[in-house]
C-alpha cells in the first residue's frame, strides 16, 4: 500500500449528516484516499488520506459541516507509518513480551492515543481494529514489547484519553500464554479463532 503523510478521521453520530459532510469535504480538495460507510450504532466513519495541506483542508470542511453531528474526529499531518498501515488493515505478528490492551468508545480516540503511544515509545503495533461490525462501534488497539516499554505506552495513551475525557478499558498482560499469543497472531475475533488444545485438560 502507498504511504501517505497524513490521515483523518471523523466519526459522526447521524448517517445523513455524515454522508453529507463526507460528500463536501471530497469535493472541498484533492484527497488521496477515502473511505467511509455506516459503523455499528448507526454512525458513519470516514477515514481520508493524502497530502497534509489536502487532508487538513477536507478535515476542516468536515467539520464544519458535521458541527454537533460529529462524534469523534482527529487530524494526523504527520502519521506514524504503522499507524498508517494499521489503520488500513495491515496487522503485525506478536512476538515475546508483554501485550498492551486499549479499548474506546470512539475510533478517533484510539487511532490519537495508538499515535502517541508508537511516537512515544519503541512498541510494535500488532493490530488495530476501528468500529468493525463485532465492535459495536468500539476501537481496539493491541501493542507488544518489552513490558517496561508497553507499560510506558499504555500509561500515554491512557493520559491522551484521560485528558480528554474519553473514557477507556486497559490491561496489560505480562507474559501472555503462547496459546493466547497464537491466537491473537491468527485473529482476535471469535468467529475467526481457530481451536487450540492445550495440555493437561483432560478430566
Amino acid at each position: 500500500m502507498k504511504s501517505y503523510p497524513a490521515i483523518a478521521i471523523l466519526e459522526f453520530q447521524d448517517i445523513a449528516a455524515g454522508m453529507h459532510a463526507t460528500d463536501a469535504l471530497i469535493k472541498k480538495a484533492p484527497i488521496s484516499l477515502l473511505k467511509c460507510g455506516t459503523i455499528s450504532h448507526g454512525r458513519y466513519l470516514t477515514l481520508i488520506s493524502g497530502s497534509t495541506a489536502s487532508v487538513e483542508e477536507s478535515y476542516q470542511e468536515g467539520l464544519f459541516w458535521g458541527r454537533d453531528q460529529l462524534l469523534d474526529h482527529v487530524f494526523l499531518p504527520d502519521v506514524a507509518q504503522p499507524l498508517h498501515d494499521a489503520v488500513f488493515g495491515h496487522r503485525t505478528p506478536c512476538r515475546e513480551g508483554a501485550i498492551g490492551i486499549i479499548e474506546t468508545g470512539t475510533a478517533a480516540c484510539n487511532i490519537r492515543a495508538t499515535e502517541r503511544m508508537l511516537k512515544g515509545t519503541t512498541v510494535d503495533l500488532v493490530e488495530l481494529r476501528v468500529a468493525d461490525s463485532l465492535l459495536h462501534g468500539k476501537a481496539v488497539t493491541l501493542i507488544n514489547g518489552e513490558l517496561y516499554d508497553v507499560e510506558a505506552a499504555v500509561e500515554m495513551a491512557v493520559f491522551e484519553l484521560e485528558t480528554k475525557q474519553r473514557p477507556v478499558q486497559y490491561r496489560v498482560i505480562t507474559s501472555p500464554h503462547e496459546a493466547l499469543a497464537a491466537q491473537i497472531n491468527y485473529s482476535t475475533s471469535f468467529g475467526e479463532a481457530q481451536l487450540t488444545n492445550l495440555n493437561g485438560e483432560l478430566a
